[in-house]
């Protein structure tokens, strides 16, 4: 059954105050069925495309003296890279969510700010609780987002690298999420139910002047000691 990717894209955008819009990725195992999509754009190594990660990528040789002192540390950061293997996808389509055109994607993705990432990992984590775990490659950080939820199909959140800021514009105050698109309507949900508990982004100030217990008070009554 097709998502209303409209609808799910206006909760994200009223809940998380969005700046950028969210987007897809889908991978395909055959060209010609991407090629059946309007207006896509298409990437390589991270997900697993043309053969891309051979001896010289895997050797991280353009990065030595770059962002890594020796051979063995560029080689190293290669290595620790979350990446789709090789072999199995002929193409990736990106494509704006709200437009159905990937209907489904494999993962969507967002930029936000890490107020609002907290406020919708809060979202996720509101019923069928689960701890997240995520690690920092450093430069490259795409395999810490798109890379890792693709190759893994788990959520996947990443502090953008030096490439996506001077080149793809993200903003110094933004972070990536990427995550299979069955746990956006799980977060939406989750966050509506915060924002009925006066829970909400993006979170108020309190005051350094102001008694800490009579807000907290406010959010859980008679529970304190």
């Amino acid at each position: 059954m097709s998502e209303n990717w409209s609808q799910l894209v206006a909760d994200l955008e009223r809940l998380l105050k969005l700046r950028a819009i969210p987007f897809g990725m889908k991978l395909f195992e055959r060209r010609e069925d991407m090629a059946a999509i309007p207006r896509i754009a298409q990437c390589r190594a991270v997900v697993g495309l043309g053969l891309a990660k051979d001896d010289k990528w895997r050797s991280g040789e353009h990065m030595v003296g770059v962002w890594y002192s020796t051979p063995e540390d560029s080689a190293a950061h290669q290595a620790a890279m979350e990446c789709v293997p090789d072999g199995r996808y002929e193409a990736l389509a990106v494509a704006p969510l709200a437009g159905g055109r990937l209907d489904p994607p494999d993962i969507a993705l967002f930029y936000a700010t890490p107020g609002a990432m907290i406020y919708f990992i809060n979202g996720l984590q509101w019923s069928g609780y689960k701890r997240f775990d995520w690690s920092i490659v450093g430069e490259s950080a795409c395999a810490d987002s798109w890379g890792r939820a693709l190759k893994t199909r788990t959520p996947s959140l990443s502090i953008p690298c030096f490439a996506e800021r001077r080149y793809g514009g993200v903003l110094d105050d933004e972070m990536l999420m990427a995550l299979p698109p069955d746990n956006l309507a799980k977060a939406i949900a989750g966050m509506e139910a915060l924002a009925k508990n006066g829970l909400r982004y993006p979170f108020p100030q309190y005051g350094i002047q102001q008694d800490v217990r009579a807000g907290m008070a406010v959010s859980y009554p008679g529970r304190s000691s």
